[in-house]
């Protein structure tokens, strides 16, 4: 029975009725529902942000690197050798580029680029998943904005430095070239990579999908830029002697040749060249003419030993500048061996034995003194020792230890012979022949403080020897085409015989050489010129090697405007032998 007044509800006919725990259930699921989703969230923004910071970071902030500015090389006088010029290199991400909407702007590029479209496309597919893939690289900057103009989706272009060098071939040689990641791989540019790429930074920069930069002013690392590095080479000097040697070597129908101009009494190496040569801006010229052969080149120096061994001789006392050497008919023997001169010169002094090259007489002379002797003389002036440039390949010298010489190595190393060196070994002990026998220490780079020198031999047997030595230069000697008028030279011609790969030297193919001092009154220069086998019919160093030195040094002179010390138009300096009856007769072996 109903109560009068009170409604109630029923259900539907067939309609079941809701039971209340069924409706709580499913609201504490709701509940339970949203608090995971809001627990979830404020474990993630709260509790474990960093996560979504890194996980986010990953996929926009990236790190640009900064390339720190390579330094310069220069010369002297601060001219450059090597610069880094700014390139830009163009990139692109395939899949960006292969989509139906920038076909377009694929077959504008491919054009551009001077490829086929469809060889373009290829190219692209093939790249597979990549994001990053260089369609052109360390171009000049204006090539790559022109081809940036399309607007091409999924291209962009990056900022590098590519290395130049002014001078080319002319100092390619010593100052090397880099790779292409601007890493030095050879001269000078290996040797002093570190100095020279400086320190590479970052800037952390957020980037939109397409690559390009939306937000910038993140946490940086400034690149610090590489020190130049200042050589002592003059290039004027350098001009020259490398024009000299490369006509030498043409004129000649040599197979190279080298040459090397240095400032006697500081040891700095003014001009360093060597044929066959590379421009270090071509990479396809790289292929020959790497080393520069005045620095990793051993090589028996030949007569230009003589004046090294006088002045030991002078030295020691076992001979005085007034001796005089009986060279009989041109020819000695010793043990299985015959020395031979080129022409009999009877009895000489010492000044003749260097003016006409008497092999005789150095080997009579290298047999008085000893082996001992004659190896702590060449030992003196730096022989078998490193020259310590600090370039890369630089070799040492060859001395064999005087105890394993027999009497034939003996005589044989008084001319020149059974030992090797470098050409620069020959130039720092002629340096110490004109620098009152104190040897600089040589250096392509430049110092602001000079090491001290050493001593080779006294200062009465250098400038002794010296004396000597102008008799080459003259009208009786082997080099009269060394002259340079206006200047007294001192210097000393060598043709050596080429060792054969056999054992034994050759007889047609040799090293034509020249080594000189200049003004010999006062020196300023040491020069070297050595030609490898020259074919054109001369191949005695007086003939080849002595005019090059003329013409180097002379317009040395008057770059450097060195003082003249002879009258313009007076004939060569002469020697003058002292007569046998004032002189103390050397008997022959």
């Amino acid at each position: 029975m109903s109560v009068p007044g009170r409604r109630t509800s029923a259900p539907p006919p067939g309609v079941q009725p809701v039971s209340p725990w069924r409706r709580q259930a499913v609201l504490g699921l709701l509940a339970a529902a949203s608090l995971a989703v809001l627990g979830r969230a404020f474990y993630l923004q709260v509790l474990d942000r960093e996560f979504l910071v890194t996980e986010g970071d990953k996929r926009h902030i990236r790190t640009v690197e900064l390339i720190g500015h390579r330094g310069a090389i220069l010369d002297r006088n601060g001219q450059p050798l090597a610069l880094s010029a700014p390139v830009d290199s163009l990139w692109a991400v395939p899949s960006e580029l292969l989509t139906p909407e920038a076909a377009p702007y694929r077959e504008a590029l491919a054009q551009l680029l001077e490829r086929k479209p469809k060889d373009f496309e290829k190219f692209l597919k093939a790249q597979g998943e990549k994001k990053f893939v260089y369609l052109l690289k360390n171009q000049n900057p204006e090539v790559v904005a022109r081809l940036l103009k399309i607007k091409a989706p999924g291209v962009f272009a990056e900022r590098g430095y590519s290395r130049y060098y002014p001078a080319g071939e002319v100092v390619g040689q010593v100052v090397g070239f880099c790779g292409t990641e601007g890493h030095g791989l050879e001269g000078l540019e290996k040797a002093h990579d570190t100095m020279l790429e400086g320190e590479k930074g970052f800037r952390r920069v957020i980037r939109s999908r397409d690559g390009r930069i939306v937000e910038d002013g993140g946490s940086e690392k400034a690149a610090r830029a590489g020190a130049d590095l200042q050589l002592t080479l003059d290039l004027r000097l350098q001009y020259l002697a490398y024009r000299e040697l490369a006509a030498a070597v043409e004129r000649n129908k040599a197979s190279g040749g080298m040459i090397v101009v240095a400032d006697v009494q500081t040891g700095d190496i003014l001009a360093v060249a060597a044929q066959p040569a590379y421009n270090p801006n071509n990479p396809e010229d790289r292929k020959v003419g790497l080393r520069n052969r005045a620095i990793t080149d051993r090589l028996e120096p030949g007569s230009t030993i003589k004046p090294l061994m006088v002045a030991q001789a002078l030295e020691t006392g076992t001979y005085t500048a007034s001796s005089l050497i009986d060279t009989g008919n041109g020819e000695l023997a010793v043990g299985p061996w015959t020395v031979h001169d080129v022409h009999a010169e009877g009895v000489v002094d010492l000044a003749k034995l260097l003016a006409k090259s008497s092999n005789v007489g150095a080997a009579i002379m290298g047999l008085k003194m000893g082996p001992e002797a004659l190896w702590t003389g060449y030992q003196n002036f730096g022989i078998g020792e490193p020259i310590q440039l600090g370039f890369p390949g630089e070799v040492t010298g060859t001395l064999r230890m005087p105890q394993k010489w027999r009497q034939s190595d003996t005589a044989a190393a008084a001319y020149g012979y059974g030992v090797s060196m470098s050409a620069l070994h020959l130039v720092r002990a002629y340096a110490g022949l004109a620098n009152g026998g104190l040897m600089p220490q040589l250096s392509l780079l430049k110092r602001d403080h000079l090491p001290p020198p050493r001593r080779a031999i006294s200062a009465s047997s250098a400038d002794q020897v010296l004396a000597m030595m102008r008799g080459v230069v003259s009208i009786d000697g082997t080099a009269i085409k060394a002259a340079v008028p206006g200047y007294s030279v001192a210097g000393k011609t060598g043709t050596v015989r080429k060792l054969k790969t056999s054992g034994g030297y050759e007889d047609r193919r040799h090293w034509s050489a020249f080594v000189g001092v200049l003004p010999a009154q006062s020196p300023r220069l040491v020069g070297l010129v050595f030609v490898d086998e020259p074919t054109a019919g001369q191949y005695y160093g007086g003939k080849v090697a002595a005019p090059v030195f003329s013409a180097v040094m002379g317009g040395a002179a008057r770059l450097l405007q060195i003082p003249q010390d002879q009258p313009v138009d007076a004939a060569a300096p002469q020697t003058v032998s002292l007569p046998p009856s004032a002189a103390t007769l050397e008997p022959r072996a």
